[in-house]
């Protein structure tokens, strides 16, 4: 292999590019939830990952030049050239037949703006010289009234961001090149179709004309002609209707469409600049974790024309089912149309199977180029491209976004046809991803009436009130009610609403519409193109195939089967299935860090156990104390006058807790229990003070009522007041160990764990109390220690070690107590400002904050093994389910995660990734 074929594979696992929006000719077909690793600098956002060498000369070049041409740019990485310009290049240079044209780099974006949307000095000439080039390469000139040619303006960032930024088709043409254009073809619709488009798109994108004036403009003229589709209008209708697009674009702007086409390109490249700082882009990179300062790439292309007659065509083919990961060319087309008309449910796309038939020999060459490409980059494709007068072109290859299931038959499959390795498979998997798998599904025992159907876009099931528009479905989805979103057709502009729905119904669009393709990103689902839904946005209802449905009231959708149903339909969970189970057990050879879940029952753990997990790293015993037929018990010692009263109580109470613990330890037969001791205060065990039901319980409300209970008479500190509470329950614990080893021959491995330990003492004197209330019940093997979740107990972590046999992080509590946050305050009032202003850049409560809580966690790893090298350490939180903290735990060195058992998967995955990527084994590339 030479250098340079080294340079060009080591981008082979590199994802293509963003699609563009309105006029280009693919919209999104990536997914909404995915990271970007590029650098130090460009951190979780796609989880595409740039080689480090791309990354290394892309930054020695930035200040070199701003353009490169596609036939020499192939080497530079996409950070610098986006992902659409470095695939473009990559296919030049391996022979895959596309467009020519160059690439105005992403530096070249970000220099424009922080300078205050100025163009770099000398871009301009750079611009001008490479278009000199295109010009000689196709043989036409850039503006020439006869033969002109013309070109797109693509948008196309290192991350790919589908739909965000703008794109401009058919530039160059101008009302004396239209007649050129016409002459030199031979076909005077086809020219004057290219510059309606022209007129539209531009007057949208570069100039903010309401896009819907030239739509009703459109609509208008059908109906006048009395014809259903956009081809079915002649020269002399289009001709007509390129005038009164200008007079639109002359009301809205106050100035006619400009005759000038390197003006046209000089504001067309600003308004794709532009578009990487509008409010629908920084939604977008927000929602997904982008960088602000990575920029976008302007890609100038050749056109290649699509809408030239039957001959010619446009369309997006996969090489594998991105819904179900199935081989075979899977996609859709369309003869005589441009790409725009794909995915905006203009026309009604035809399966890319039947392309055979109409263009029978640019479907051959297109089945055998994809073939090549996945062959090469060893990954599903998603392909774009044109066919013009039955030649084929390629516009953009990348790696194709899929489903969850997808994702794993894909990776499952190509480690059986030899491409990839296990550890490959296993990388390439974003573990947020496999919540795909886990949302609920329509019930198969259900019993329902579809009222209407359409295509099953994205799968999983959801239930919701309808509503008619994305801000509305944004402010009653944060309010916490489930909605689905109901639309003509989705677009960029409503990312916002797609966020918080459950689910998604369109009545137009087809499997990669907008709707589609951002639905299986996000993991919701998503039934497009229904075509017996009509909306009534005025009267605010909807109809399914003639049966009225006001906004508000509950309809089921099933992204699987394309059903809608009125009414609320029972929802089960998913089953996983073999080629989850078979990654995961890849997954599970690689990993170091063990992966346990956090279950206070039984029958939590007996989920957990089925998910994974290899043991309960925290069994919160109050949850145990507010069952219906515990809680007055625990009311009653609560009320208790004194300590014998409360004895006498509590002796009630530990049958239930010696019940409860029994189940736990058989259903974690050989795996082991941590079971953290009583930690609320005791004050949330009663009811409210107008509901106390006596004049005696309102005055024990009274007296335990604190300013500040977070931080107030909780945790161990109730054992040390309490310690008969303490005792009780660690009589249960030993008990239950006890009878279950006398019934199985199996000892559980119980760890006993006191919480919110700040003094060592605290941990002393709780330790004496365990072990001598355990010797007085039986002889059975425990473990004693503490749950880390105050600063001090961090940086004093040495002293409370002398005390512990283990450590496990409890990091709701130690961000809340490190970063000054109450959760539920933090979260209902300022943090989303925070996050929507990027003062933080995640969701602390979400995603661990490493240089804060991260460096106390740190320290406490490093003091506790100071003085016990052995220790255990671990964490509990709700962080040990988010991927990227797991990777942080295990670079850390911690011995194990706990999350929630649904959470247990992707902490199995996420713990193998990290293992993998400390030994090298490739970089992590999700799903495209």
């Amino acid at each position: 292999m030479t250098v340079e074929e080294a340079e060009l594979d080591s981008a082979r696992e590199s994802e293509r590019d963003e699609n563009d929006q309105r006029g280009c000719s693919w919209k999104g077909h990536a997914h909404a939830g995915s990271v970007l690793r590029v650098s130090e600098r460009v951190k979780t956002a796609e989880r595409d990952v740039l080689d480090t060498r791309d990354v290394g000369r892309s930054v020695s070049v930035h200040m070199e030049n701003h353009v490169y041409d596609f036939s020499a740019g192939a080497e530079l990485g996409r950070e610098l050239l986006g992902g659409k310009g470095a695939g473009l290049a990559e296919m030049t240079a391996i022979g895959i037949p596309v467009p020519a044209g160059f690439t105005v780099t992403t530096a070249a974006c970000i220099e424009y703006v922080q300078n205050g949307r100025k163009l770099p000095p000398g871009l301009e000439e750079e611009i001008a010289a490479h278009l000199k080039g295109l010009e000689e390469t196709a043989g036409k000139r850039f503006g020439d009234a006869q033969d002109p040619l013309l070109v797109s303006v693509r948008s196309g960032a290192a991350v790919s961001m589908p739909g965000m930024m703008d794109t401009i088709l058919n530039l160059g043409l101008n009302d004396e090149s239209v007649e050129g254009l016409a002459r030199a073809t031979g076909n005077e619709r086809f020219a004057w179709d290219a510059y309606r488009r022209l007129v539209q798109m531009y007057g949208n994108v570069v100039d903010g004309v309401d896009a819907h004036a030239f739509e009703q403009a459109l609509a208008a003229l059908k109906e006048s002609r009395r014809v259903h589709d956009d081809v079915d209008l002649r020269a002399d209708d289009l001709r007509e209707l390129v005038e009164r697009f200008k007079e639109i674009y002359r009301d809205g702007t106050g100035s006619d469409f400009p005759q000038d086409p390197r003006v046209q390109l000089e504001r067309a490249v600003r308004a794709v600049f532009d578009s990487w700082e509008t409010p629908r882009a920084q939604v977008y990179r927000r929602a997904n974790g982008i960088p602000d300062d990575l920029g976008t790439a302007v890609n100038v292309v050749q056109m290649v024309f699509g809408n030239k007659g039957e001959d010619s065509g446009t369309g997006v083919a996969f090489t594998r089912n991105p819904s179900t990961g199935e081989q075979g060319i899977w996609g859709e087309f369309l003869t005589n149309a441009q790409g725009e008309d794909v995915v905006a449910g203009i026309r009604t796309p035809l399966p890319i199977t039947e392309m055979k038939d109409r263009l029978p020999e640019a479907f051959e060459q297109l089945v055998d180029t994809m073939r090549r490409l996945e062959e090469r980059y060893r990954e599903m494709q998603d392909i774009e491209f044109t066919v013009e007068e039955g030649k084929l072109y390629l516009l953009q290859t990348r790696s194709g976004k899929r489903t969850a299931q997808a994702a794993l038959k894909i990776a499952v499959d190509m480690v059986e046809e030899g491409l990839i390795s296990r550890e490959e498979a296993v990388a390439r998997i974003d573990p947020k991803q496999l919540d795909q798998l886990l949302h609920p599904m329509i019930d198969p025992e259900a019993h329902y009436e579809a009222a209407a159907k359409g295509l099953n876009a994205s799968p999983g099931a959801a239930t919701g009130k309808v509503v008619l528009d994305a801000d509305t479905a944004e402010e009653r989805g944060k309010a916490g009610e489930d909605v689905i979103l109901v639309r003509w057709e989705t677009n960029p502009d409503d990312i916002h609403g797609l966020l918080e729905a459950r689910g998604i119904l369109t009545a137009q669009g087809g499997m990669t519409s907008h709707a589609a393709v951002v639905a299986r990103g996000m993991g919701k689902p998503c039934v497009a193109g229904c075509e017996g839904l009509s909306i009534d946005l005025e009267g605010r209802k909807i109809s399914l195939d003639g049966r009225e449905v006001a906004e508000d009231e509950v309809i089921t959708i099933d992204g699987g089967t394309g059903e809608v149903i009125v009414g609320e339909v029972e929802l089960v969970p998913p089953q996983i299935n073999e080629d989850f189970q078979r990654l995961l057990g890849w997954a599970d050879d690689a990993r170091r860090l063990k992966v346990r879940a956090n279950a206070d029952t039984p029958q939590d753990a007996v989920k957990a156990r089925e998910f994974g997990a290899e043991g309960i790293g925290l069994c919160r015993t109050e949850h145990m104390f507010m069952a219906e037929d515990r809680l007055p018990i625990v009311r009653a010692m609560i009320m208790a006058s004194g300590e014998d009263e409360r004895r006498e109580t509590l002796e009630k109470l530990l049958p239930y807790q010696q019940e409860d613990f029994e189940g736990i330890f058989e259903a974690m037969a050989g795996l082991p229990v941590t079971i953290r001791l009583l930690d609320p205060p005791l004050h949330e065990f009663l009811p409210p003070l107008a509901e106390a039901e006596s004049p005696e319980m309102a005055r024990r409300i009274r007296a335990l009522r604190e300013a500040n209970p977070m931080l107030g008479t909780r945790g161990c500190r109730l054992g040390l007041l309490y310690p008969e509470i303490y005792e009780m329950q660690v009589r249960a614990i030993v008990r239950a160990a006890a009878a279950v080893e006398g019934r199985t021959g199996a000892a559980p491995l119980v760890e006993i764990m006191h919480p919110l330990v700040a003094f060592g003492e605290e941990l002393h004197r709780l330790r004496e109390l365990t072990v001598r209330t355990a010797a007085e019940v039986a002889e059975v093997d425990y473990l004693c220690g503490t749950m880390i979740e105050l600063p001090r107990a961090c940086v004093r972590a040495d002293e409370i070690a002398e005390h512990a046999d283990f450590f496990s992080f409890g990091t709701n509590d130690l961000t809340q107590t490190t970063l000054g946050f109450s959760r539920d305050d933090a979260e209902g009032k300022f943090l989303t400002h925070y996050l929507d202003e990027r003062i933080l850049n995640e969701n602390p409560f979400e995603t661990l904050d490493l240089s804060g809580v991260g460096d106390l966690m740190q320290i406490a790893v490093e003091r506790a093994r100071s003085v016990k090298p052995d220790i255990k350490l671990g964490i509990c939180g709700e962080h040990g389910g988010d991927p990227a903290s797991v990777a942080f735990c295990h670079d850390l060195g911690l011995d194990y995660v706990s999350c929630s058992p649904y959470r247990v998967p992707l902490a199995r995955l996420a713990a193998a990734q990290a293992t993998l990527k400390e030994a090298g084994v490739g970089e992590v590339q999700v799903g495209g």
